[in-house]
């Protein structure tokens, strides 16, 4: 037929599709939310003018914008770790909630010891629990062919009911047994020791997981860049048979790779309480998604461990505006509205980069003689 759309793999990507693909994708979902805000009967304008300044209008708006950014940091660099490797690690969310259990749970144990101890304890815990979280499902990949992605999302749900099996359906070392405790179950705040310091001055804080996770960040993008182990991620990543025949063990690879995913989830549910909280809340880290929310940012950084930052502020200036915001007043759910069209622009520019769309007929010579296909 003629004038029929096709597509065609992508021989070679030109590099400016790594800019252009992000870039679009962000320029495409403001402009689909804001048709959507005007047919809804508000003006976008308007809208996006709020967002704005709620969360970079002042230096308590950054302030509250790079704290949002913090956990959507972590878990980005989690998802971008495995997912650049064609390791699909759903389950950041349950390795950011184990992190959040095993680093409150050394905070409250090192009550009263100095933070210089408590701190790098309860990082080192979150990092162990979300690392080791994530080999479980990792083990079953390499050693059986079982697909991450349902065992990720089971150990999720798990991870879920155990963190609420501390504080609601026990009396845990992690509850608070007294004063209102013993009628509303909740967690044990930790103590001062175990509150992570913020920097900066002129009143923009900046936590201590956010400063951490620029760090992993360029760790990550170092060893890709300069390291043998970096190298073996990107060959078995694009051939696991062509590594294995070069001598790279690909399931010692695998198993290394969603390690370290889930130990950069974990350290995010380690700043979770000793940046944001100061306390293991179920409920609360449940309905925060962020485990999820990084793969909108791993995708819209296209893997990229640098690229992660400028997203993370991006989605977290959003999640600030859209707490500050809520009333009558203002669109119910276009945060999450914003960030939905973000995902589906970021997944439909990789598909793009993958394939190029022509329009027309391709001749294919058969014999001599040149046919329409």
């Amino acid at each position: 037929m003629k004038g029929m759309l096709r597509l065609e793999p992508r021989l070679v990507r030109p590099k400016w599709l790594s800019v252009a693909v992000p870039v679009g994708s962000i320029i495409v979902a403001a402009i689909l939310g804001a048709i959507v805000i005007t047919i809804s009967g508000n003006d976008a304008l308007a809208s996006y003018a709020r967002i704005g300044e709620r969360s970079m209008g002042d230096v308590e708006a950054w302030s509250n914008t790079i704290a949002a950014a913090t956990p959507l940091l972590l878990t980005g660099l989690a998802a971008a770790a495995a997912f650049k490797m064609g390791l699909f690690n759903i389950g950041g969310q349950g390795q950011f909630v184990l992190g959040a259990v095993a680093a409150s749970g050394v905070g409250l144990a090192l009550e009263g010891v100095n933070g210089f101890v408590t701190i790098p304890l309860m990082i080192v815990a979150g990092m162990a629990a979300g690392g080791l979280w994530a080999a479980i499902p990792g083990f079953f990949k390499v050693r059986f062919g079982t697909n991450e992605v349902i065992t990720t999302l089971m150990l999720n749900y798990i991870a879920n009911s155990i963190a609420s099996y501390l504080i609601f359906g026990s009396e845990s070392f992690w509850r608070l047994l007294t004063g209102s405790g013993k009628v509303f179950p909740q967690g044990r705040p930790v103590g001062e020791d175990a509150v992570w310091p913020a920097f900066g001055g002129g009143g923009l804080n900046i936590p201590l997981g956010f400063i951490l996770g620029c760090l992993a960040a360029v760790a990550l993008w170092a060893m890709y860049r300069y390291t043998r182990f970096g190298f073996e991620i990107a060959v078995v990543s694009d051939s696991p048979e062509a590594a294995g025949y070069a001598g790279i063990g690909v399931r010692g690879t695998s198993l290394a790779v969603m390690t370290l995913s889930g130990a950069l989830a974990g350290l995010g549910g380690a700043s979770d309480i000793g940046d944001i909280r100061h306390v293991l809340d179920p409920k609360g880290l449940g309905q925060s998604g962020y485990g999820y929310t990084g793969i909108v940012v791993a995708a819209l950084a296209r893997w990229n461990p640098i690229a992660v930052i400028p997203v993370s502020i991006l989605l977290g200036a959003l999640a600030n505006a859209g707490r500050s915001l809520q009333g009558v007043t203002f669109p119910a759910g276009l945060v999450g509205l914003l960030q939905g069209l973000l995902l589906f622009c970021a997944v439909s520019g990789e598909f793009l980069t993958r394939y190029r769309v022509r329009l027309g007929n391709r001749r294919v010579a058969t014999s001599g003689a040149e046919v329409t296909a």
